[in-house]
């Protein structure tokens, strides 16, 4: 009796076999895709937009922000015209600059005095209501931002946000829909 070699012991069949998936059947795997027509960013953006102007105070931002629970403000200017965006981050940045550390003992008159126009992020990311889904999602992970003003016209008309990604992805897969249902299987062998 000869001594085999582990590695060697595998048989074609073995290395070659179709990715296992529990409790499906191939045929239900075949109908399992991504959505013919595709998700567009407008089925599942935002749709009330709260936006800001840029000529507004930074603590009008900070208690807009407070009050209504978001973490990204679009900013406006008169015209309505999408010039910038203000986040959590923006705002937390500005008690860590140099120029409000020294008056630190002032820091409620120091923010009172700042625009959001000084503290806002100029180059905004922005996607149409006609965009994919899975577009906007590269996007953002791309970019690494947590939110995206949904623009037509030069006008906001929404917002596309971490959550409302998750909530539209979670709705898919609900459904049973997969992008590549082989993809998947390899990552549970």
């Amino acid at each position: 009796m000869s001594a085999r070699h582990p590695k060697r012991s595998i048989t074609r069949a073995i290395r070659t076999r179709q990715p296992v998936h529990p409790g499906r059947g191939a045929d239900e795997l075949e109908a399992l895709v991504w959505p013919e027509a595709g998700i567009r960013v407008r089925d599942c953006m935002t749709r009330s937009a709260v936006t800001i102007h840029s000529d507004a105070l930074v603590r009008g931002a900070v208690d807009m922000m407070r009050k209504r629970k978001i973490r990204h403000l679009p900013v406006v200017d008169r015209g309505a015209r999408l010039v910038g965006i203000v986040t959590d981050r923006d705002l937390r940045q500005v008690v860590f600059d140099p120029r409000v550390q020294d008056r630190l003992g002032d820091l409620a008159e120091t923010l009172g005095t700042l625009t959001v126009g000084e503290v806002m992020t100029w180059g905004v990311v922005t996607v149409r209501p006609e965009t994919d889904i899975r577009q906007a999602a590269r996007l953002m992970r791309e970019q690494r931002i947590g939110a995206l003003p949904v623009v037509e016209g030069g006008r906001v008309v929404g917002m596309l946000t971490e959550t409302d990604l998750l909530r539209a992805f979670q709705d898919v897969l609900g459904r049973g829909v997969l992008a590549k249902p082989y993809r998947w299987a390899f990552a549970y062998r």
